[in-house]
């Protein structure tokens, strides 16, 4: 049977009522609480106008010098810095916590994988937390390059792999990861696992460079 309007009405009232009571009664806890919940948004926008904020500014500023140089090929330069100038090392430490901080990760590991110091070019990459799916995907590629270099096939292939899942639809690293991982597939002499990765290509990516010469290779994985 339905609720008539004046039952809802008092069901209502009662609800209200007993609100009423409880902050009276509560009075002084939900003031401290209210108080309290003040002073940490305070505290969260302070933080965030007077260090935060700031503190990216400069991360930004002092990155410029570096990225130049990474942008001119000088990895030991843009890695170590000048007297001058931070390098992407010194900004990691400097500024550990801005976005600036994260990104130099992924620039000095790029910079370390070219220099052929493949364990830093590794532990560089894997700390860098990228937002961005382009970097993100790009920055296990990269990792799967390191252990590549090192004669780690296993774990190469793995992260290839990792870099073509994270980014699908990316046609600029998803292609190149698969490419990477069904050639050292290949070299492992797994001819299932390199048509799969081949195959993926085949279907998915008809725009990229490595559609072009994937049947050679598909050829050899039978």
């Amino acid at each position: 049977m339905k609720e008539t309007n004046e039952e809802k009405n008092l069901e209502v009232s009662g609800v209200i009522a007993k609100t009423e009571q409880y902050i009276k009664k509560n009075k002084k806890t939900i003031t401290i609480v209210g108080c309290a919940v003040i002073v940490v948004a305070l505290a969260i926008w302070a933080y965030v106008a007077l260090v935060a904020q700031p503190r990216q500014v400069r991360a930004a500023e002092d990155m410029f010098a570096a990225e130049q140089w990474f942008n001119e090929g000088d990895f030991e330069k843009a890695l170590n810095g000048t007297e001058e100038f931070m390098g992407f090392a010194e900004i990691i430490d400097e500024y550990s916590c801005t976005k600036s901080g994260n990104l130099a990760k992924y620039y000095a590991g790029i910079c370390q994988l070219n220099l052929g110091k493949y364990d830093e070019a590794i532990d560089y990459l894997k700390s860098y937390k990228g937002k961005d799916l382009f970097t993100g995907s790009l920055s296990q590629m990269l990792i799967g390059d390191a252990y590549a270099e090192q004669g780690n096939a296993a774990e190469a292939v793995k992260y290839y792999e990792k870099a073509a899942a994270a980014n699908a639809e990316n046609f600029t690293v998803a292609p190149v990861a698969l490419w990477k991982a069904g050639m050292i597939y290949l070299q492992l002499n797994d001819k299932k696992s390199a048509a799969e990765a081949f195959q993926k290509i085949k279907d998915n990516y008809p725009e990229s460079p490595e559609w072009n010469e994937v049947d050679k290779y598909m050829a050899l994985a039978e």
